[in-house]
């Protein structure tokens, strides 16, 4: 118990420096998603929504990363939103979007402290799963053990859970750390089939990297 309020502490700790460093979360979350999403143009828009900020402040922190030079502007194109009358329909527009800078003379030790720093903790992860329903088991990979290589970062397994309230913890959670999150979510006699059997998904969670943080069936 001691243990996991001291984890907690000192990572609410270093989030605290690293808002203060950078000025504040916001910023902090912008930078995430430009470092973990190389080679992406992202939209005001686009900022606004991954990030879970307001179109101001997204607005904001794109002026300040692009004079910072760790951030370009590029037009690209991107879908218009359909008229009323024509849902099916949509042009594409060109518009502003920004990407990383490859060429960022810092990038490298940014980006390794910001991965350092990045995963959120895990008994926290826990925490916020548990309001999605009757949780059973909590499976975490890839990028919360920082392996590239996995098919699903999440896997949730409960009863009663509601699929609004699991998608809106993570897209919360991919607002803080930066990157879409790969998750899958089963009932618990759904799990269970599926493990007797051998489903392929539920076999290339448990038989590549991954780490249990919650589990009251005993997989």
């Amino acid at each position: 118990m001691y243990a996991t309020i001291a984890a907690n502490n000192t990572n609410y700790r270093k989030m605290e420096i690293l808002e203060k460093l950078f000025g504040g979360s916001g910023r902090v979350k912008v930078m995430r998603l430009f470092l973990f999403n190389p080679g992406k143009i992202f939209s005001r828009e686009d900022v606004s929504l991954r990030a879970q900020i307001e179109m101001k402040a997204a607005a904001k922190e794109l002026n300040h990363l692009e004079k910072t030079g760790l951030v370009k502007r590029k037009l690209f194109m991107k879908d218009a939103p359909a008229k009323k009358e024509d849902r099916k329909a949509s042009d594409k527009k060109k518009i502003a979007g920004w990407h990383l800078d490859p060429a960022f003379p810092y990038l490298i030790p940014l980006e390794n402290l910001l991965i350092d720093l990045g995963t959120m903790n895990h008994e926290e992860l826990v925490e916020q799963i548990k309001s999605a329903g009757k949780v059973k088991l909590v499976i975490v990979a890839g990028i919360f053990i920082q392996d590239a290589e996995s098919r699903v970062d999440l896997l949730v397994v409960g009863d009663g859970l509601k699929k609004n309230t699991l998608e809106t913890i993570v897209k919360r959670v991919e607002a803080e750390i930066g990157k879409e999150v790969r998750y899958a979510s089963f009932e618990t006699p759904d799990f269970r089939y599926r493990l007797n059997v051998y489903d392929k998904l539920i076999r290339d969670i448990l038989d590549y990297p991954h780490k249990v943080i919650l589990d009251k069936i005993g997989v």
